[in-house]
């Protein structure tokens, strides 16, 4: 997860025009915990929260809080709540490790979630972790979407190569970050199971995977992706492309493509169905 640390990184863009999920997910996820009558609504955490985009969807927790090894993503969350004044002192960030949640007592957690960043986490020293901070019956919620899919154009599928080619100089697959990048696009069934690392801790262990138009448009030129960020770290020359950069270059090819299977061009306002496959792990403290 170095690139979202590196100093270089612009957590206020990533903030700008990094995808929200639809509050369905969110009810998804808060019925699962729900699932017991005992469950409790006192305490949340939001691990690797970035910028605070998930952190601030938790609404029916008492006190939530966001964790982030990025000092940059933490103030960026800091600074948002307070723009958007939410300042009741439900919403707190600390910066800190997912592997390490020191500031946290034994048994006070009631839900732990994680939004596009568990597949940089060290398993076998998170489930620990989770193990001591759940509540009995607490829940964890942990999802993340891999490449997106253009279900009307399946043709232009190919362009989404960007970010799988070999190509160093016109795509930015060789500069994703390992083994994390695949984890994710294996949709998370590398990641073991709770009670494979503490055995006995966890009462319940589920895969639910969806498909679905979980964000409405195609990633901005302005894309949050960490892997583009290294891209242009590594070909500092490539903006001078008289076509665009790498980004520009794939959404023209993109719509050349669109524009070949439809029969005309396609303007800036038209609208495309993007499908994100979605994968969650839900877990039960005992």
């Amino acid at each position: 997860m170095a690139t979202f640390s590196n100093y270089s990184f612009d957590s206020a863009i990533y903030a700008t025009f990094r995808p929200t999920y639809p509050r369905s997910l969110y009810d998804f996820i808060f019925h699962y915990h729900e699932r017991n009558e005992d469950a409790r609504w006192d305490r949340a955490v939001d691990l690797g929260c970035g910028t605070g985009q998930a952190t601030v969807e938790l609404t029916p927790f008492k006190r939530v809080i966001g964790v982030d090894p990025s000092s940059q993503m933490i103030q960026v969350a800091q600074e948002t709540l307070e723009k958007k004044s939410i300042l009741t002192g439900q919403y707190v960030y600390v910066h800190g490790s997912a592997e390490r949640l020191s500031f946290l007592d034994d048994g006070s957690v009631d839900l732990v979630v994680s939004a596009q960043a568990s597949h940089w986490f060290d398993w076998n020293k998170i489930w620990p972790e989770l193990a001591r901070v759940l509540r009995k019956n607490g829940s964890a919620a942990f999802w993340g979407y891999s490449k997106f899919r253009i279900t009307r154009y399946r043709h232009s599928h190919k362009k989404l190569t960007l970010m799988s080619w070999y190509d160093p100089l016109n795509s930015v697959g060789p500069y994703w970050e390992q083994p994390g990048r695949s984890i994710l696009d294996n949709h998370f069934v590398d990641v073991p199971e709770g009670n494979e690392v503490v055995p006995g801790a966890f009462s319940e262990f589920e895969r639910v995977f969806f498909t679905g138009d979980h964000y409405p448009s195609l990633p901005s030129p302005h894309s949050t992706w960490s892997v583009l960020h290294t891209f242009r770290q590594h070909n500092p020359t490539d903006a001078e492309n008289p076509r665009g950069d790498v980004a520009v270059r794939f959404w023209k090819d993109l719509m050349e493509d669109i524009k070949q299977e439809d029969g005309r061009a396609m303007e800036g306002h038209d609208e495309v169905d993007i499908e994100w496959p979605l994968a969650i792990i839900l877990a039960k403290r005992v």
